[in-house]
């Protein structure tokens, strides 16, 4: 099938859009490409909140103004059409008298929805919707899980032994450390991940045996909030266990919490931890949050129903006994092969 120019220049969009990955919170990423007699004429991309967006960025981008008046628009995102920390795109756009909008996706926020997409045809252009929308809904799914289940968008990650356990049993006396099932590449991918979430959480079982940073240090962007799920709060002598790298809060049912410098969040034992959680991250604007375990986190998030895509690493260790990993029912959507693993990637239809 011959690919339509307008799904060929909303891919552009996307490819764009995406550059600013984990950098535009709380806003979407969002591309713009301006094109005149099938041929590109301007783009551009939104890189963090409070600067210029992408329809502003790519019509600034053409050389020649008169030609916008011929053009066609095109962006993943609905423009906005209210004033924030920047002016409507809607009318920025009717000002330069481009008569021809298309977008991939509408803004279901309470900000926009369909607000931009209406005044940009109350100004007569010709205005086409619904391009590539699976997919442009698919790159900001943080933002549209957040606006729409008023909830983070979650993601759950774990590395498992051939054999299917994330650990084997370890004694009081075990050293501190991560028994490393994947390899480099593995562990670069994870920081690469981290840099595109808002927040990461661990168990405080994971914290003592573990001790992770939690950090993106292996990759270029910003480190995720640290979460820790603590029902008793004890996180052991171990003195790098104690210590949090940057922000951390911990969620525990009892307040009296070794961790220093940590933000306290008690919890009702009465109710589930994971929806107090995600509750509590909502009201903080927090649109995503990243799952790395240990096996009683998991499984909880899981019994619960909150959770919208797992990444599970399978090794070819095999450690014959020791903590089971999680199961889930999902779709299955991607598998990825490496050297000492296999990556697949699952979405939860039923959240």
């Amino acid at each position: 099938m011959v690919e339509t120019d307008d799904k060929k220049f909303m891919k552009r969009c996307l490819e764009l859009a995406s550059k600013a990955e984990g950098l535009t919170y709380p806003n979407p990423m969002v591309g713009c490409v301006i094109v005149n007699n099938r041929t590109i004429i301007g783009e551009g991309f939104h890189l963090k909140s409070g600067g210029p967006h992408a329809e502003v960025i790519a019509i600034g981008s053409v050389s020649d103004k008169s030609k916008l008046k011929t053009s066609t628009l095109y962006v993943n995102l609905e423009p906005c059409s209210h004033y924030g920390k920047t002016p409507p795109c809607a009318d920025f756009i009717i000002s330069f008298g481009i008569p021809r909008i298309v977008i991939g996706t509408l803004d279901t926020s309470d900000n926009v929805s369909g607000e931009g997409a209406l005044k940009l045809k109350n100004a007569g252009c010709d205005v086409l919707t619904g391009v590539l929308e699976k997919e442009c809904r698919s790159l900001n799914r943080r933002f549209f899980t957040y606006n729409e289940k008023k909830r983070p968008y979650i993601t759950l990650k774990w590395a498992q032994s051939a054999d299917g356990y994330l650990d084997v049993f370890r004694s009081e006396n075990h050293n501190v450390g991560p028994n490393w099932i994947t390899g480099k590449p593995e562990r670069v991918l994870v920081h690469k991940w981290r840099a595109s979430e808002k927040a990461v959480l661990i168990g405080a079982e994971t914290a003592r045996k573990d001790s992770p940073k939690l950090t993106v240090r292996e990759w270029s962007g910003n480190n995720p909030l640290k979460i820790i799920l603590s029902s008793s709060g004890f996180f052991g002598n171990n003195p790098d266990g104690n210590e949090s790298t940057g922000k951390t809060i911990v969620f525990t049912h009892k307040m009296g919490t070794m961790l220093p410098n940590a933000l306290k969040v008690k919890l009702d034992e009465k109710l589930p931890s994971s929806g107090q959680v995600t509750e509590y991250l909502y009201k903080q604007g927090i649109q995503s949050l990243f799952i790395e375990g240990g096996a009683k986190v998991l499984e909880h998030f899981i019994a619960s129903g909150f959770w919208d895509e797992a990444r599970v690493f399978t090794g070819k260790k095999f450690f014959h006994d020791g903590i089971k990993a999680p199961s889930l029912k999902g779709t299955l959507l991607s598998t990825t092969t490496f050297s000492d693993s296999f990556l697949e990637i699952f979405s939860n239809n039923s959240s």
